[in-house]
């Protein structure tokens, strides 16, 4: 295993599951284990939810129980939102998927368990696991959709896994803008405002330094000089 195992322990809804699979996709997780879904496996409306996911939902292994989907792990993670009374370690999902890739790394299979709907894991499910997951939610709204709670975890281990690195850049492709072209641009505007009479005699020389000051701190680049100059070009040769 490379990865986590994603356990859900008696998923009562097609739909969770379906999108449970595409949280999974979303963030590289593949191998998911269904324990006693209610009405059986497969369910129909699953497949439409994981909105192309579908590879996760056909090789998903079936289990009666908890005990069984986990016989095979060497670490599990229990996620809950509630203090169950129980002396185990309690992680955000930071740690745990720090925790998690730790494992895997060295071989480990690891497992998250998460329990139904609408009363989540029993507390004998709970005991187990070797640590539980919690997350940060407000106390007074607690509860999250199952599909939610999976992508949390599963972004968790995808960034840790990737450093945090996005899938692309929103930098520019055009350099930035040399001297000669910037003062260049600066020359033609500033041009263009005396012809109008823009700027007090007296205040000339502080309002260009400040103008040059604001062009300056937006770090043009030689595409923006181009489309600002043709813009006010545009502008100053307007006709009335």
């Amino acid at each position: 295993m490379n990865h986590p195992v994603i356990i859900l322990v008696e998923p009562q809804l097609a739909e969770n599951i379906g999108m449970v699979a595409r949280a999974m996709a979303n963030f590289g997780l593949s191998e998911l284990r269904l324990v006693s879904p209610r009405n059986g496996w497969p369910k129909k409306g699953a497949h439409s939810a994981a909105s192309g996911a579908t590879h996760i939902l056909e090789s998903a292994k079936l289990y009666d129980t908890a005990r069984e989907a986990i016989a095979d792990l060497n670490f599990v993670l229990a996620t809950t939102a509630r203090a169950r009374g129980q002396m185990k370690r309690v992680f955000g999902p930071e740690p745990a998927m720090a925790e998690a890739h730790r494992r895997v790394r060295e071989g480990q299979g690891v497992g998250i368990l998460f329990g139904r709907e609408r009363t989540g894991l029993e507390n004998d499910e709970i005991s187990l696991a070797d640590a539980i997951v919690t997350f940060p939610v407000d106390p007074q709204f607690s509860s999250l959709n199952l599909a939610q709670a999976v992508l949390l975890m599963a972004y968790e281990w995808q960034r840790q896994a990737t450093g945090s690195a996005l899938p692309f850049a929103g930098g520019t492709e055009s350099l930035p803008a040399p001297r000669e072209m910037l003062v260049s641009f600066f020359d033609y505007i500033e041009g263009a405002l005396d012809s109008l009479d823009y700027f007090p005699e007296d205040k000339r020389p502080i309002m260009v330094r400040n103008m040059r000051d604001i062009f300056h701190r937006l770090a043009l680049t030689e595409q923006d000089v181009r489309t600002l100059r043709g813009a006010i070009r545009a502008l100053a040769e307007r006709k009335p």
